[in-house]
C-alpha cells in the first residue's frame, strides 16, 4: 500500500510515471518528499518487508518473524505511513 500511495504522490508532485524502484525511501527523495526521521525510517522499514516478502530465500525467515504482536505492531506503522502519504496526494 506504501509503495502505491508513494507512486500516486510522484505522479502528482513530478507530472510523470514513477521510476521502477522498490526502495520507498529513494522513491520518496526522488519526489521531494518533505518527511521526519521517523517517517524515513518507517519506508526503510516497509522496503525490508517487500524484499523479505518478494524472494524465496528470505521468505520463511520472515514467516517466522511474523507473529501475531509483530504483525499488529507493523500493521499500526503501515497504516500510519499510508495515512501520511494519503494526507500529501490529496493537500
Amino acid at each position: 500500500m506504501s509503495q502505491t500511495s508513494l507512486t500516486a504522490y510522484y505522479v502528482k508532485e513530478i507530472d510523470a510515471v514513477a521510476p521502477r524502484i522498490h526502495d520507498l525511501c529513494k522513491l520518496a527523495i526522488r519526489c521531494n518528499l518533505e518527511m521526519s526521521e521517523e517517517q524515513m525510517d518507517a519506508l526503510q522499514y516497509v522496503t525490508l518487508f517487500n524484499i523479505e516478502a518478494r524472494y524465496e530465500e528470505c521468505k520463511q525467515d520472515f514467516y517466522k518473524k511474523c507473529t501475531r504482536e509483530f504483525t499488529e505492531t507493523n500493521i499500526d506503522t503501515i497504516e500510519g505511513v499510508r495515512a501520511w502519504l494519503l494526507e500529501k496526494i490529496n493537500s
